[in-house]
C-alpha cells in the first residue's frame, strides 16, 4: 500500500513539474512577443528574451525600458558585460 502511495505521489510530482514548464514557456512566449514587437531583429530579440524569461520568470512590460519591474532580467549580462536581455 505504501509503495502505491509513494509511486502515485512521485508520478504526480513529475506531471505537475512538466505542466509548469509548458505553462511557463507559454507565459514567456506571449510576454516576449509583446516585448520584441518593435525590435529591428525580432528573432534575436525573441531568443534572448526567452532565455532571460526562463531564468527570471518575468519580462518587463512594454517594448522598451521598464526593466526596474524585473531586477533579475535587468541585471543579466553577456560575456562582454553588456545587458543580455532586450
Amino acid at each position: 500500500m505504501k509503495l502505491v502511495l509513494v509511486t502515485f505521489l512521485l508520478v504526480s510530482l513529475v506531471l505537475s513539474s512538466s505542466f509548469f514548464e509548458v505553462s511557463m514557456a507559454g507565459f514567456c512566449d506571449s510576454k516576449c512577443k509583446v516585448r520584441c514587437s518593435k525590435a529591428g531583429i525580432k528573432d534575436r530579440c525573441l531568443k534572448y528574451c526567452g532565455i532571460c524569461c526562463g531564468k527570471c520568470n518575468c519580462v518587463p512590460s512594454g517594448t522598451n525600458g521598464n526593466k526596474h519591474e524585473c531586477p533579475c532580467y535587468r541585471d543579466m549580462k553577456n560575456s562582454k558585460g553588456k545587458p543580455k536581455c532586450p
